[in-house]
């Protein structure tokens, strides 16, 4: 949902990519329905793994909670948003999680913006 709510918020101002240490190549249900809500097609996605994303140095990464068992990858920035896994959770709850996630994207990507902007 991340990565979707990414490329809803910032466009083409950035280049978001997904990827999980044990992806299990489907998306959840409930997350292709909640964000399908808000407009975006989720199915179009698929679950990936680190391998399967760019080799480059990021200007943030943000992990969702997984402390030291977290891969390393190369970025300017590292956010940890210890952020529930919607995995076997409610549609509500899905729903709750995915406006968490929304609102942090939202900061993260004015924040990002603002960056990167002339002074």
């Amino acid at each position: 949902m991340a990565e979707a709510l990414a490329r809803l918020r910032a466009g083409d101002a950035m280049d978001p990519h997904s990827a999980g240490s044990k992806p299990s190549g489907k998306i959840n249900p409930d997350a292709i329905a909640a964000m399908k809500e808000m407009g975006y097609d989720l199915a179009a996605h698929k679950s990936k793994s680190l391998d399967e994303i760019p080799t480059v140095e990021y200007d943030a990464v943000v992990t969702m909670g997984c402390g030291d068992a977290c891969p390393f990858v190369r970025a300017r920035r590292r956010l940890d948003w210890n952020i529930p896994d919607p995995k076997g959770t409610s549609l509500e709850e899905v729903r709750q999680i995915r406006d968490i996630i929304d609102a942090k994207v939202g900061e993260l990507c004015q924040a990002l913006v603002s960056e990167a902007k002339p002074k």
